[in-house]
């Protein structure tokens, strides 16, 4: 379950890394596409982590680089560039039937069909941590049916101080099935501003609060110190069993 460097020269191109299950070499699997936030990469030690728990599951897994991050390093996105990181997005997606058809196989075994039992995923979902999420959550409310589902940590509701700055617009037309993970302290968002936002949503949705947690649900760089390393382990997991639930 290694993760694999992953391109792909479209426009924009894909850039990333792929976690394929040892399932994937005999059979066809779910898929999901992992993308960051506005200051962060596809290397943000939650995607890595998420993608380690979904991949040991049997799920293939990319997570990538959105555009705006492959031109700068660092810094974060322009909003002229939301566009095409929503592109890149789209894009990735794409790739994930070209992932799972040259997917090597283990040394030794035959391929007596050609690799055709692994033309493409049975499910394909997209999930993103703040911004990538909310691109996430417009890409699918302008291409319905896209995807099979989204998940998303840390959606940013609103900017920090503004509550009446809501990034909703496109709620009413996400027919997208979505799980959404938010700390209780997030300052884009609270839990109870979540649910409200919510049920502008007219696909499903459900949310898992994750109790103490910031922006970066106790995982990344800035987590508070009183947040265990032990919770933080168990995180990923708890949005796998989440997800498993919720897509069954």
């Amino acid at each position: 379950m290694d993760a694999v460097p992953f391109t792909l020269d479209s426009d924009p191109p894909v850039r990333g890394f792929v976690h394929r299950p040892e399932a994937a070499n005999a059979a066809r699997t779910d898929a999901i596409v992992l993308t960051h936030g506005a200051g962060s990469n596809c290397q943000a030690p939650l995607l890595r982590m998420l993608a380690e728990a979904l991949a040991a599951a049997g799920i293939t897994v990319l997570r990538c680089d959105l555009p705006y991050r492959q031109k700068r390093p660092h810094g974060p996105p322009f909003p002229g560039e939301a566009a095409r990181d929503r592109q890149g997005l789209r894009n990735a997606v794409a790739s994930m039937v070209g992932a799972h058809r040259d997917a090597p196989h283990k040394s030794g075994d035959a391929d007596p069909d050609g690799g055709a039992h692994r033309d493409a995923p049975l499910r394909i979902f997209l999930g993103g941590h703040s911004y990538g999420g909310r691109q996430a959550t417009m890409l699918a409310a302008e291409t319905p049916g896209l995807v099979n589902g989204l998940l998303l940590t840390s959606y940013p509701l609103h900017p920090p101080g503004q509550p009446s700055r809501l990034r909703t617009d496109h709620f009413p037309s996400l027919r997208t099935d979505a799980l959404f993970v938010q700390g209780t302290r997030d300052p884009f968002g609270s839990i109870e501003e979540i649910e409200q936002a919510l049920k502008l949503i007219p696909a499903r949705t459900s949310l898992i609060p994750v109790e103490g947690a910031g922006h970066d649900l106790g995982v990344g760089r800035g987590a508070r110190k009183s947040a265990g390393a032990g919770e933080a382990a168990a995180l990923p997991h708890r949005i796998l069993q989440a997800f498993l639930e919720f897509f069954a």
